[in-house]
């Protein structure tokens, strides 16, 4: 089970994918009206959670070879299932919400 410290550093990770990055000089991409367009948020905490993912995936291919630490892999693996299950939860109110447009009378 993910500790609520996981869940807000999940939670804060895709919130600084809303913002611009100063540190790398990046900045989401734009409409016409200068807001960040939901497309490309969506796009960005989706390559987030691959990353998170994959960081994942070698901590655990560590562990396997005896490299690295049992605490890491459980963090990594819990900090992957917690944006995964932020991830679903965007989509599960992504669907209820088409849904509920779909039902509104013409």
């Amino acid at each position: 089970m993910a500790s609520p410290i996981s869940a807000a550093g999940a939670y804060a990770a895709i919130a600084r994918l809303t913002t611009a990055d100063s540190s790398q000089g990046k900045v989401a991409p734009a409409d016409l009206n200068g807001s960040t367009s939901f497309t490309s948020v969506l796009k960005e905490a989706i390559d987030a959670v691959n990353e998170i993912g994959r960081k994942s995936d070698a901590q655990t291919q560590a562990a396997a070879t005896g490299k690295a630490n049992m605490v890491d892999v459980v963090t990594a693996v819990s900090e992957t299932e917690v944006a995964i299950d932020a991830v679903v939860a965007v989509r599960d109110r992504v669907i209820q919400a088409y849904e509920d447009i779909m039902k509104m009378p013409i």
